[in-house]
């Protein structure tokens, strides 16, 4: 990570130049497609992990490409009317979690943001139906920042976050996927945090290696084959899938991943980053869509 004074230049050659600074975006850039990702983010507590799923992230990271910026839609950020984007050149961190080890709200992850590309996001956003708006105070929450500081440590990469749509459909987050797809052409890699299966009060604090609850496997068994056989649309029913609306009292975590299906490419390959569970019943399963 740059030193404090080497950070400050970074930033400021960030803001004044905006993307074509950032992503090298001029016309003789050489251009290849992002992936795409789902990642279920699980406790807070695997920022300090080095077992196998911040393994899998950073094999992930490793094996991305050349990604010239990330865009990440969190379960962590709800906004009303319209959908906010960060719009900063040096987005905070948000520690929005309580009665952690002190050394969690220590660690620290200082990517650079984006600001002209920011724009553009909201008005992709804008014009495919999803009011959106620039943000120039929210931060990263810690959907965005944990898996991140494993798949990309050196945090060279701009990263904004765009927030979920208050008591928004899958559908309408889908959309928000569509309308930024065209991005994924440019470098920018499209990521949904969240969880496959997220329901706080059947969590076994007591052991993240418990055994895995039935109600649970099924509900993940059920994604994992609409994933396999690319039932993209069937994925949108989730209401009718077994034990959902144990698996997802609210769906806040669940919605993400209709930001990465949205930007699926027909040549999209669907593969595994990680599959298995922590707790009992959070399911950490996280895929990638590769052309």
């Amino acid at each position: 990570m740059a030193s404090g004074v080497d950070r400050r230049e970074v930033l400021q050659g960030v803001a004044a130049a905006g993307m074509a600074g950032v992503m090298g975006a001029g016309p003789s850039a050489a251009r290849q497609v992002a992936p795409a990702l789902f990642v279920s983010h699980g406790s807070p507590m695997t920022a300090l992990d080095a077992d196998e799923y911040p393994q899998a992230l950073k094999h992930f990271g490793d094996g991305a490409g050349p990604v010239k910026a990330l865009v990440v839609v969190s379960a962590h950020w709800e906004t009303d009317a319209r959908v906010h984007v960060t719009a900063m050149a040096a987005p905070p961190l948000v520690y929005d979690f309580h009665g952690f080890p002190e050394e969690m709200y220590r660690l620290r992850y200082a990517p650079p943001g984006a600001p002209s590309l920011a724009k553009d996001v909201v008005a992709r956003l804008s014009s495919a139906g999803v009011p959106a708006v620039a943000d120039g105070e929210r931060g990263l929450d810690h959907g965005v920042w944990v898996p991140l500081r494993h798949a990309f440590p050196e945090a060279r990469v701009p990263v904004l976050q765009v927030a979920l749509p208050a008591d928004a459909t899958p559908a309408q987050v889908a959309r928000m996927g569509e309308a930024l797809r065209p991005l994924r052409a440019e470098g920018v890699l499209l990521m949904g945090s969240g969880g496959v299966v997220h329901n706080l009060r059947r969590v076994n604090f007591r052991s993240k290696a418990a055994s895995v609850e039935p109600w649970a496997a099924e509900f993940d068994a059920w994604v994992a084959g609409k994933l396999a056989a690319r039932d993209f649309n069937g994925i949108q029913s989730w209401m009718d899938a077994p034990n959902a609306r144990v698996a997802h009292p609210s769906p806040e975590h669940w919605l993400p991943i209709y930001f990465v299906l949205g930007a699926a490419l027909p040549e999209d390959r669907v593969t595994p980053v990680f599959e298995g569970f922590h707790h009992g019943t959070l399911s950490m399963r996280s895929f990638a869509l590769r052309a």
